[in-house]
């Protein structure tokens, strides 16, 4: 009888969950922050002082948009050595093709009252709905380019630079360079987008009013299970054979590119699904903020998610989501009590993070004592034997 057959059938992602410390408390506390938040603001009574305010579900709910795009950030950097300083584009146009469809479902019932146009195009004088606009009036067609649009841009970019093999600070320089140029069409009235304003005046999402308490904790734990469902994701990959791989780009391309591997394939294939992600990331962003902008795709914005990532602990997965919720806690904390300091407040702490932390806020739980299981699972077991029959 062979080893496999007396070992559970578990996933790779909790055979690996097992002797991994930081990923089962950072799932743990996703999964009680979303049972605790809607209860808290849905179910305490408005007297009480465990009862959460709407503002704050919302606010919290951004947070975790944040968190998955720092995650998707991580994937590719952390973990591949791709520094994208362009990654708030992909994210910001995810949450476009959500703010076009909530821009579709509001019909009639605009300022100008428009059955088809929405008001910005009423407003500029346009005739007909602009052709790239026609689906978004489908709730399942708009999810779609949710996905479809960001992935087929960091696709098509990402054919090019890595096929070119730019890496490096020439990759983040060219990729920098593409979100300012986006950001520079998408001011423009005749581009379509609502120019400078962006879109916004949303009033609901398939029905449900997008000021509705309920809608905001639906949206809320949306929020948490697409957070949870990237993180399981990211994790089986960075723990499977195509996750070595990725690593070992990392650390040294050359070497795998001499050995035989197409490095340029594998480098599209992490960034167009990062893409992906960070789109995912902008529609939930946009159904709870109310409104998208040009502003999204500033350079000065995926320079921020780099920080986050830097400060949380690079290559961890969960110091991503903890440097990204941490600081725009601490952002909105500031920004409201010495708004003038905010940007030195952060530098800063980033200078004394990198100094003090190399590893990032992730880097003390490294430190800690943590208790061990006395016997491993036996599917680490099977692991390490297979690991051993392999360098056999």
């Amino acid at each position: 009888m062979s080893v496999a057959s007396n070992v559970p059938r578990t996933s790779l992602f909790f055979r690996l969950l097992a002797n991994d410390t930081g990923s089962r408390i950072f799932l743990g506390a996703i999964i009680a922050l979303m049972i605790l938040v809607p209860a808290l603001n849905l179910l305490a009574s408005p007297d009480s002082w465990f009862h959460l305010p709407s503002f704050a579900v919302g606010l919290f709910g951004k947070y975790l948009c944040f968190a998955l795009l720092a995650l998707s950030v991580d994937l590719i950097w952390g973990f591949c050595g791709i520094l994208s300083l362009g990654h708030g584009a992909f994210f910001a146009i995810g949450g476009y093709a959500m703010g076009m469809y909530l821009m579709r479902t509001i019909g009639p019932r605009g300022v100008y009252g428009h059955p088809v146009l929405p008001d910005f195009m009423v407003f500029l004088n346009w005739q007909e709905l602009p052709w790239f606009w026609h689906g978004f009036d489908m709730f399942w067609f708009a999810m779609v380019m949710v996905v479809l649009a960001p992935g087929l841009l960091g696709f098509v970019f990402g054919w090019f630079a890595f096929r070119s093999r730019v890496s490096g600070v020439y990759f983040a320089i060219i990729s920098q360079a593409m979100t300012y140029a986006l950001m520079l069409a998408l001011f423009r009235n005749d581009m379509g987008f609502g120019g400078n304003n962006g879109l916004t005046d949303f009033k609901d999402v398939l029905g449900y009013s997008l000021r509705s308490d309920n809608t905001r904790a639906v949206l809320f734990v949306l929020s948490c299970l697409a957070l949870v469902g990237g993180f399981v994701m990211c994790r089986t990959i960075v723990a499977s054979k195509l996750g070595r791989v990725l690593m070992a780009i990392r650390d040294s391309e050359a070497r795998v590119r001499f050995i035989g591997y197409r490095t340029d394939i594998y480098k599209v294939f992490v960034f167009t699904l990062s893409s992906m992600l960070a789109g995912v990331a902008g529609a939930l962003y946009v159904t709870q903020v109310g409104i998208i902008n040009p502003s999204e795709f500033s350079p000065l914005k995926s320079i921020e998610i780099v920080v986050w990532v830097a400060l949380g602990g690079r290559g961890t997965l969960y110091g991503a989501v903890l440097g990204a919720i941490s600081v725009n806690a601490l952002k909105s904390y500031f920004t409201a009590l010495a708004p003038e300091m905010w940007l030195f407040l952060l530098g800063g702490l980033f200078v004394i993070v990198t100094i003090a932390l190399p590893k990032g806020l992730a880097g003390l739980g490294i430190k800690l004592p943590w208790p061990r299981p006395s016997r491993p699972w036996p599917a680490t077991s099977f692991l390490r034997g297979s690991a051993r029959d392999d360098h056999s």
